[in-house]
Formats: C-alpha cells, sequence, structure tokens
C-alpha cells in the first residue's frame, strides 16, 4: 500500500543506498501504522534537478498510501525530512513532499486489489 518514491540529485554509495532502503521501510511502516510487508522504498539518485535557482543538493518525494489519515500528514512532513538531512544532508527547506491518498480499488497488488 504505502510507497514511497524519493528523486534526488545526490550520490548515493550501495552501503548507505541499503541502509537507507531498510531505514526508510521501517519509517514510513509506523508513521502510517501499516504492516512493513506492504511497504515500498524506491530511491531513484541521482537525478538532475534544479531547485529554488540551485543545483544544491535537493530531494522530491511521492509518498502514496490507501487511507491516509489527516492527522499523521504533518508528523511524515516533519519525520522524512529530518532523516534525510541526517542522512544525505539535503535541508528541509531543498524537499518537496507529495501526499497521495490510493482509493483502493485503484492500488493493485497480487493479481488483485485493495478493495
Amino acid at each position: 500500500m504505502p510507497c514511497l518514491k524519493i528523486r534526488t540529485n545526490q550520490t548515493i554509495d550501495s552501503t548507505l543506498e541499503a541502509l537507507l532502503l531498510q531505514d526508510l521501510s521501517a519509517l514510513c511502516a509506523k508513521l502510517l501504522s501499516k504492516p512493513e510487508k506492504y511497504v515500498m522504498i524506491i530511491l531513484e539518485p541521482p537525478c538532475p534537478m534544479f531547485f529554488s535557482g540551485s543545483d544544491a543538493p535537493c530531494a522530491y518525494l511521492e509518498l502514496k498510501s490507501i487511507g491516509f489519515k489527516d492527522n499523521a500528514i504533518p508528523n511524515l512532513a516533519a519525520q522524512l525530512p529530518a532523516y534525510l538531512l541526517e542522512k544525505l544532508a539535503i535541508p528541509p527547506d531543498r524537499i518537496y513532499i507529495e501526499f497521495s491518498d490510493a482509493k483502493r480499488h485503484l492500488w493493485g497488488w497480487n493479481a488483485g486489489t485493495f478493495e
């Protein structure tokens, strides 16, 4: 259900990439109160990116999930950039996050949907 896609202009070595995937999977499961078995994390580094007139470190995140609770979004909007600041040195003011609430019948998995 939850799918977090991260695009960044930062180069990430394979050791850090493995850590990011594992940590972000657990973090998303926790913050969304969803079983981690359904969480997907996608990293797309490095992407050519330009934000606020600069090619300094930046990231674009897309987080899609079924049944977003509105009260969870502010915490996600704080926790995800804090993690990327710690691990990739990307300042929160250089990160955009798009939150999408997916409809159950439009989200496929295991040869079916979540409806």
